[in-house]
């Protein structure tokens, strides 16, 4: 470069750094009336369980309305579904009543995990997902219930926090369950070494009623059977060796993590080679079963929407050839319903045919219906490809706006309209209506499918990363969401906030802003991919009170016990089990009721199985005007020690809180027996949703 020109460049250089500055330091100023209020967002959404939220979620603002609420009902979710079961800390049920099918005593179910570890990744408080970690993997554990992805759900959220020793702790038995899966004869799914592939029954991989399980019964069922080497399973236990050989790399154990990185490149090369489909343009299953209507090693004959999950977990290559699978996905001939996305293609002879009843109200499917489950999948893979699939994203066959499409056509699913259009996400949808089919009892806020993770690591494009570098780059569609702001995320021990506003109408300046503890850091015009360094630094260690009053289903102790006669046993175990939430709908009424006030007193009990030191407790009361039910005016704690009842000495008793924690502390005393003491108001009942108890003060938790 000439001098002069060098000049006049390096002059240039200094008057845009000059601007950069000034530019960061004007939206620093507007910082302060862009950030979100948590207190009122956290009262319009939660009402009194507020304080449950406030220091516990991100918060998110869009001019997406439908988006914005549904992101906070999905955390209304995530709090009914963290169940504590006391000395073994949290976990994250499917289900938010008992199912036959659950690992007793916990209710624990692991096909859903991946999605409860990605959202519980977002949530500022790290014990439930760290909790939930340690029991997948833990004495109790059942890795083999369904097909995983386990150890990439707890890689995901090392990716967030930047937490090794939370991640690592679980990696000798990441190795255990991975090689289970490669050397443990089993019926249902396994590995078949002739064909270097994984093999799933569709009911195990969660998703009865497939192709391959409908057409091995020759038509007749699908339930059961159809074993078939799938794109799921090969693509999670690629994720599950790639998370293993990325954690055995933070512990410096080179040849675990080679020998688990050599493992995922081989199920790469042979789910390519082998489950891609060149005809269908898509990965397909082919058979394990061989008999008199399907044969070994054939391909299904149709496209099922499980075809996008390689790409859920960055599997595929980029090539223009994989491409062509996204044409599929938009097609309403294929898999693109009016309301969501068809699990299979409406050409199939089969398709939305109904198999399977309780009663006269029909049961779960995959031929047809769409699923929040795989919507979530097909969403995180659709994020993926967009990201970082170069070449696959120049197809233009699926773009940010599709993004925001699907995902604001997946947040209007949550909308109920067999239940007069409230919030309640159910098990599984017609795709053409936007109706649910299943609606039964167990189906209200089912918790089988992620969206925050979709949200914030998306729309908003968080983008989680293992080095000290903070990248976004948002998938929202900048003609269908004019503003959004995000913040409140703690990524790396640090707070992020990202903000977008189109034209600066709605937060007073225009562009995309990203802020790291408080200050703004990157700044771009428009949405676009923004990297910054940025330092790892310890984020709140986790806080772990132990409640000794939770009953695991099944188990012994503690029991509860109540003053009215001929009470539900069901409902009276309710109270005491680790469960927590507030919805109205009577179908999923949780906790023991009591008869309506006349003035008379009322208790719950508590007996341990030997003498248990107390000193506080969280009571949930649920309130319910137009069902009869409120939170009692007063109540007391009362202790049994060596046979005699008193209350308890210098207690603190906060005020009866309906649908919310009402909070109680004393002087810690051991008894074998402690009861909550009330009087229901006049004509009104109680419902009590649980009695916790601690044995030491917990003043919030």
């Amino acid at each position: 470069m000439p001098p002069v020109l060098g000049i006049y460049y390096d002059a240039q250089v200094q008057s845009a750094k000059m601007n950069y500055v000034k530019g960061l330091a004007w939206a620093s100023l507007l910082l302060q009336a862009a950030g979100l209020d948590a207190d009122a967002i956290t009262a319009q959404y939660f009402g009194n369980d507020a304080p449950w939220y406030r220091d516990r979620i991100p918060l998110f603002e869009s001019s997406a309305s439908d988006i914005q609420d549904v992101y906070y009902y999905r955390w209304n979710i995530f709090r009914a579904h963290q169940r504590d079961l006391g000395a073994d800390g949290y976990i994250s049920t499917e289900f938010l009543n008992d199912v036959s099918w659950q690992t007793q005593p916990s209710a624990m179910l692991i096909d859903a995990a991946n999605f409860h570890l990605r959202e519980g990744r977002w949530c500022r408080d790290r014990r439930f997902k760290s909790d939930y970690a340690s029991f997948l993997y833990g004495p109790y554990r059942n890795p083999y219930q369904f097909s995983e992805s386990m150890a990439d759900g707890v890689w995901q959220g090392y990716l967030v926090d930047g937490v090794a020793d939370d991640a690592t702790a679980h990696l000798d038995t990441m190795q255990e369950v991975f090689k289970g899966w490669n050397t443990t004869t089993m019926d249902r799914g396994g590995y078949d070494t002739s064909k270097a592939l994984y093999w799933i029954q569709p009911l195990t991989d969660a998703t009865e009623y497939t192709i391959a399980s409908i057409d091995a019964s020759g038509g007749a069922d699908g339930f059961t059977g159809g074993n078939a080497f799938r794109p799921s399973i090969n693509s999670y236990q690629y994720a599950n060796a790639l998370a293993i050989a990325n954690l055995a790399k933070l512990l410096g154990q080179e040849d675990v993590a080679n020998n688990y990185q050599q493992q995922a490149d081989d199920i790469k090369k042979t789910v390519q080679d082998t489950l891609w489909n060149g005809t269908f343009e898509h990965f397909i299953d082919r058979y394990k079963v061989d008999n008199e209507y399907v044969t070994y090693w054939d391909f299904i004959r149709g496209r099922e929407l499980v075809g996008y999950v390689p790409w859920t977990h960055d599997l595929p290559d980029d090539t223009e050839e994989f491409a062509q699978a996204w044409k599929h996905l938009l097609d309403s001939e294929k898999f693109a319903g009016a309301h969501g996305l068809r699990t299979n293609e409406p050409s199939y002879e089969y398709y939305m045919r109904q198999y399977r009843y309780e009663g006269d109200k029909r049961e779960c499917q995959w031929n047809g219906p769409a699923w929040p489950y795989q919507t979530t999948q097909v969403l995180a893979a659709l994020a993926n490809l967009l990201d970082h699939y170069n070449t696959s994203a120049a197809a233009n066959l699926v773009t940010k706006t599709d993004y925001t499409n699907l995902l604001q056509q997946y947040a209007k699913l949550h909308y109920n309209p067999d239940r007069g259009g409230i919030l309640d996400l159910e098990e599984d949808y017609d795709a053409d209506t936007g109706s649910p089919i299943v609606g039964l009892t167990r189906s209200p806020h089912y918790f089988h499918s992620g969206y925050v993770d979709l949200v914030l690591s998306g729309l908003v494009g968080i983008r989680p990363r293992a080095d000290d570098v903070l990248e976004v780059n948002p998938l929202a569609d900048p003609e269908v969401v004019s503003y959004f702001r995000a913040e409140r995320i703690l990524y790396h021990g640090h707070e992020i906030a990202v903000q977008w506003d189109a034209n600066g109408d709605h937060y007073g300046t225009s562009g995309l802003v990203v802020e790291v503890d408080g200050k703004v850091v990157s700044t771009a015009p428009s949405l676009t991919r923004i990297t910054t360094s940025i330092t790892r630094e310890a984020p709140p260690a986790i806080n772990r009170p132990i409640a000794v009053s939770v009953q695991q289903n099944s188990t012994s102790y503690p029991q509860g016990s109540v003053s009215v006669a001929d009470a539900d046993t069901d409902a009276v175990h309710a109270a005491i089990d680790g469960r927590v939430w507030f919805f109205p709908e009577s179908d999923v009424a949780n906790g023991w009721d009591t008869p309506a006030g006349n003035g008379s007193e009322l208790w719950y009990q508590i007996s341990f199985e030997s003498s248990t030191k107390t000193a506080s407790a969280e009571i949930a009361f649920f309130a319910n005007s137009t069902q009869g039910f409120d939170a009692p005016e007063k109540y007391s704690i009362q202790v049994n020690v060596s046979g005699e009842w008193a209350e308890v000495s210098n207690a603190n008793y906060s005020s009866p809180v309906a649908n919310g924690i009402t909070r109680a502390t004393w002087d810690g005393v051991d008894a074998d027996k402690i009861r909550l003491v009330f009087a229901p108001q006049e004509e009104k009942k109680v419902r009590l949703v649980e009695f916790k108890v601690f044995g030491e003060v917990v003043a919030e938790n």
